[in-house]
């Protein structure tokens, strides 16, 4: 007789992890009434996120299955697996799991009820062996609530009589259903009373637990299969109470599976419908392009409308534990305009205009935005990254283009212009970090963004009829502009050398570096300045970064200097994989596995990114290589897992079973990664019109075609120059006002100057500099008008050579 006790012993568990990042499949109802969103991965579902797209709270849900003379299996270990749509842009999903040992099979239908917050499972189990007696099914679920796996509660109950397995931890509830009865069922601590052990160790559940507190847990129920029987819904439900979540588990299993998928899949051909063909066919993988566009969708949010998280997985989630969540499922806005740009190449500018919407809701007090954040808006890491200050600006500027933000629509977000320009203004153009979050200094990605990020804005300006400030950020922007040589170019002897080129713009370089690079190499700098040592290490990481420079208009794809670049880039980061080239992020890149195919555990190997052949896809687009380009777009869609989801990394070792790892295929970082889809969407718009989707025009027309100098260099606090090209203004860019106290010839004659208010809360004076000599310098200090304080400290600035 099955004894029945009401606690589980050894609480709390082992330590809580995750579970694989390579996602078989992701998916959700596109119904403000549904907000739930699940993943496959290994044949089962992993985790599934409720209420938020950001609240992960599961680690997954699978079946276990035990037979005659002791016999054990756990579908997802011990099974060959394939998952596929169950038609093309429908994430809805079938798999058929069969044993590796031919006793068993289980084939699955998975989707979300589009009416409430549940996830159905349509479930045959079929014996294969020849005696078909005496196998029992389990299904297994391990709490994760809320994106933790400690501290989970689970109990045995009923929902108006029905029985059902319950959880709760954070103030969120789960419960677990079925159209069949649960012959036997239980609460357990993972690793150490869970029914994965007791099946493991004695071939039933017995006790039954009736309870396990505070711990990482997990709930067992036995699914009463039987020859006249063999198929069953299961349904996991949540709510904000027990009774909530066992309503909705009830609620979906009495309306049926069928009303569930039809539903469901009306509403994602609906979005789908409405969206460009810009398809090329079906594959083994399906319709790469619907894939991409199902997968953009089934990230954004439910009740915040324009957030769009980066990935719903957890990269090498075995490994992660609650002190290491190491999610993606975060807002990066850098991801989200790049997803926003997938959306309007696939025509769905709706989807566009309500992120730019969202951005301006959690933009900072600043004009910045976070590194990245969770869906109401609180900053998740805390870094200063400026290209995604800029972004906003390029989607605001590419969604006006499009005619889908004009008039008053177009005065709304106005003063999120201003603020973020100004922002720019005050802080950049050297970068907190670059877009990969790790190092500061100035990155060719991160100017060009930013360049065009205010020629964007200052359109935008002057469209509502700011003139002054449209002029003053083309200023700045022009400025910093003819500075991205100096900056970034460079040119070690040993790669240039090796590569046959004169130079090359490097991943982070700063002021002076060119100068650094040259002296060297026994050559004269260029502008005499002062060589800052400390950036000597920055030298030769080389990055596929500086085609951004081509990318956003600011350097024209046949620049000699791109030219040289890009063949350091291949000589350096061109990984050859059976799919076709990718490449590193750069030199020395550290995030990715262990050389021996363990997980990445803050140090690492950086691995070959399938979104890079994007990128370098639409550079060869733009020089005019289309064959190349065409040719590309074919190697990033088969980087894609054989589900058709693009992945962070591709693993570039030799094949690794026992992990996983197989040459060419998916890495365990991040799968899908939305922006790699949003990259691949834009680029088959990009073919499909002949010409780069999201390249501004502005920075094109300025800078490859008209080649505008700029007038003035800036000194401010945190950029103080030490010299000036001769024929510049020197101009100086404060927080406050000020009297300008200056002088050309060591104080001999003096001058002063109030400095104006420009519109981004900054003072400017321009010093008329340009008929100085070489040689010559400007000495200045400062009266701050409205503390009535010298500034005590005089500052210098040296005319040289242009």
């Amino acid at each position: 007789m099955t004894k029945l006790l009401d606690f589980a012993p050894g609480a709390p568990g082992i330590p809580a992890r995750w579970t694989s990042s390579a996602k078989s499949g992701v998916g959700t109802a596109l119904s403000v009434t549904s907000p739930v969103w699940f993943t496959l991965s290994h044949g089962i579902l992993n985790e599934v996120y409720y209420p938020r797209v950001d609240s992960a709270c599961i680690r997954d849900l699978g079946l276990l299955i035990t037979g005659p003379d002791g016999y054990f299996s756990e579908e997802k270990r011990d099974c060959l697996t394939v998952t596929s749509h169950l038609e093309d842009g429908v994430p809805a999903f079938r798999v058929v799991n069969t044993s590796r040992d031919g006793r068993y099979r289980v084939e699955k239908t998975i989707l979300s009820d589009p009416v409430r917050a549940t996830v159905l499972q349509r479930i045959t189990f079929t014996v294969l062996a020849d005696n078909a007696s005496g196998y029992r099914v389990y299904a297994l679920v391990a709490p994760h609530l809320v994106n933790a796996g400690m501290e989970n509660s689970g109990w045995l109950g009923d929902q108006l009589g029905a029985p059902m397995l319950f959880a709760t931890g954070r103030s969120h509830y789960l419960a677990v259903g079925c159209s069949l009865p649960w012959k036997a069922r239980s609460a357990g601590f993972v690793g150490q009373s869970d029914g994965y052990q007791q099946l493991l160790r004695a071939g039933e559940i017995d006790p039954q637990y009736q309870r396990a507190d505070d711990g990482n847990i997990a709930l067992t129920g036995e699914i009463d299969f039987s020859d006249a029987a063999d198929t069953a819904v299961l349904a996991l439900g949540f709510g904000q109470s027990e009774s909530e979540a066992g309503a909705h588990v009830l609620a979906s299993l009495r309306d049926g599976f069928d009303a569930a998928l039809q539903a469901y899949s009306a509403n994602w051909r609906a979005w789908q419908k409405g969206l460009r063909p810009l398809g090329r066919g079906a594959s083994e993988k399906g319709n790469a392009y619907r894939v991409s566009t199902s997968v953009l969708a089934a990230h954004r949010a439910v009740y915040r409308p324009g957030a769009v998280v980066a990935s719903l997985s957890i990269p090498w989630g075995a490994s992660k534990g609650d002190d290491d969540l190491g999610g993606y499922h975060l807002v990066w806005p850098r991801d989200l305009v790049e997803t926003a740009g997938g959306f309007l190449a696939a025509g769905d500018h709706k989807g566009a205009l309500a992120i730019l919407q969202y951005l301006r809701e959690v933009q900072l007090p600043s004009g910045r935005w976070a590194q990245n954040l969770w869906l109401d808006g609180r900053p998740y890491w805390r870094g200063v990254q400026m290209d995604e200050c800029a972004f906003p600006l390029l989607l605001a500027d590419l969604l006006h283009r499009h005619n889908h933000l004009t008039g008053k629509l177009l005065d709304d977000f106005v003063p999120m212009i201003r603020r973020a320009a100004g922002y720019i203004i005050a802080n950049g153009p050297a970068t907190s970090q670059d877009r990969w979050e790790e190092d500061g200094g100035y990155s060719p990605f991160t100017l060009a963004v930013e360049v065009a990020g205010l020629l964007a804005a200052a359109d935008l300006l002057e469209d509502r009829g700011d003139e002054p400030a449209a002029r003053h950020l083309r200023e700045t922007a022009d400025c910093w502009n003819e500075q991205i040589e100096n900056w970034t170019f460079v040119g070690d002897p040993g790669i240039c050398a090796a590569a046959g080129v004169r130079g090359y713009y490097v991943r982070i370089g700063g002021s002076g570096v060119t100068d650094v690079a040259r002296a060297n190499q026994g050559q004269t700098p260029i502008r005499n300045q002062v060589v800052d040592k400390s950036l000597l290490p920055t030298w030769n990481v080389v990055s596929p970064d500086a085609l951004a420079l081509v990318r956003f208009g600011l350097r024209a794809p046949d620049d000699p200097r791109i030219i040289d670049t890009i063949k350091v880039i291949d000589r350096t980061l061109r990984a050859d994989l059976p799919q076709g080239p990718l490449w590193y992020r750069y030199t020395g890149d550290g995030y990715g596995e262990n050389p021996d195919g363990s997980p990445f555990d803050g140090i690492g190997q950086g691995r070959p990114w399938p979104l890079l052949a994007g990128e370098r896809a639409h550079y060869e687009l733009a020089a005019g290589h289309r064959e190349a380009a065409e040719s590309l777009l074919e190697t990033l869609e088969a980087s894609a897992g054989p589900e058709g989801l693009l992945p962070e990394q591709s693993w570039d070792g030799p094949d690794m079973p026992q992990r996983e790892l197989f040459f060419g295929r998916p890495s365990g970082s991040a799968m899908p990664l939305v922006w790699a889809h949003a990259e691949h969407i834009k680029l088959l718009r990009s073919l499909a019109d002949g010409a780069v989707f999201d390249m501004p025009p502005q920075t094109v027309a300025r800078y490859v075609e008209r080649r505008t100098p700029s007038a003035l260099r800036i000194w401010r606090f945190d950029n103080r120059l030490a010299t000036i090209p001769h024929g510049k203004i020197l101009r100086l860019e404060l927080a406050a006002r000020a009297m300008v106290h200056w002088s050309t010839d060591g104080w001999t004659k003096v001058s002063d100057l109030t400095t104006r208010a420009t519109a981004f809360d900054t003072h400017v004076a321009d010093l008329d500099t340009a008929r100085l000599e070489v040689g010559r310098s400007v000495v200045f200090t400062f009266l701050w008008l409205d503390k009535e304080h010298w500034e005590n400290v005089d500052f210098q600035v040296r005319i040289i050579e242009a």
